[in-house]
């Protein structure tokens, strides 16, 4: 149940709203990203997916990939990386085999149901931005990419002192 505050109206009025976290911008950033969270990872568990094997797939859209390539493209350690390939392998979502070119390289490439299954993925997706930014203009959507972009949000990148 969320937290509520009195608050006055612009006549003066005392009403209830549901309390954010205005206090500190981080603290709102956090607030709205796990809600956003909650409801990514809803969506894409209507196509028996998670949000890291959904990133996987759309990796894997534009044809096999090295599991360097996907390493470096998901960030990820590679021991995560073969759980990941392990789950979507054994659901058949994605191949796994080696390069010919240099047998120690693992290339992995997306299998039919994978694509299948990213569509619909995708689709819900779709209905949860459309939902969180429909309100928003064009313009409103691309500073608001814009000011994403320019986040500091590098774990590594901070020391907090603890």
């Amino acid at each position: 149940m969320a937290a509520r505050e009195v608050t006055q109206d612009t006549a003066g009025t005392p009403s209830t709203e549901a309390a954010e976290p205005h206090y500190r911008l981080a603290f709102l950033l956090a607030y709205h990203g796990n809600i956003t969270d909650g409801l990514i990872r809803k969506a894409v568990a209507t196509a028996g997916l998670s949000p890291r094997h959904v990133a996987t797939l759309q990796l894997l859209t534009e044809g096999p990939v090295s599991q360097k390539a996907l390493i470096e493209g998901l960030g990820v350690d590679p021991s995560v990386l073969v759980a990941l390939l392990n789950g979507l392998e054994n659901d058949e979502l994605v191949r796994r085999r080696r390069d010919p070119a240099d047998r120690r390289r693992h290339i992995v490439e997306i299998t039919e149901e994978g694509a299948a299954r990213l569509r619909k993925a995708d689709a819900a997706l779709d209905t949860v931005e459309q939902e969180l930014f429909g309100e928003l203009s064009e313009r409103e959507t691309a500073a608001l990419r814009k000011v994403f972009a320019k986040l500091r949000t590098d774990p590594e990148a901070f020391s907090c002192g603890e």
